[in-house]
């Protein structure tokens, strides 16, 4: 009777576990169809299973610890395109400073040469 009972036991313990990692399966793969961090604390506001349970289970330690660094490695790959493309916007910026600067000092130098060809046709008449 009381090897039944151990049975019984075990077997309920073995549903409970199942069912904890499906809900943690299932709050991992809604975080990451959300585009939100997955973490062992998200993971475990998700779906409500212990974060002991989520870092014992070796599965789900594995998955959340994966998924957390591939999320810091698109960050990272964010922050570089972000600083690739502000970078490439100082280059352009400063090749149109130097060309404004080009036009400026050309603009003088006409401006010169059309006031002393002015004086040369004011005093030729």
């Amino acid at each position: 009777m009381a090897d039944g009972k151990m049975k019984g036991l075990a077997e309920n313990g073995r549903k409970r576990t199942d069912e904890a990692r499906k809900q943690a399966i299932k709050a991992i793969t809604e975080l990451i169809a959300e585009g939100k961090k997955v973490n062992f604390n998200s993971v475990h506001t998700r779906c409500g299973v212990s974060k002991s349970f989520l870092y014992e289970d070796e599965e789900l330690r594995n998955r959340i610890t994966a998924q957390r660094a591939q999320d810091i490695d698109n960050e990272i790959n964010r922050r570089a395109r972000y600083d690739k493309t502000s970078q490439s916007k100082d280059v352009i910026i400063e090749a149109k400073d130097r060309r404004i600067a080009k036009l400026e000092t050309e603009n003088k130098k006409l401006r010169a040469e059309v006031e002393h060809l002015r004086g040369l046709l004011y005093a030729g008449q």
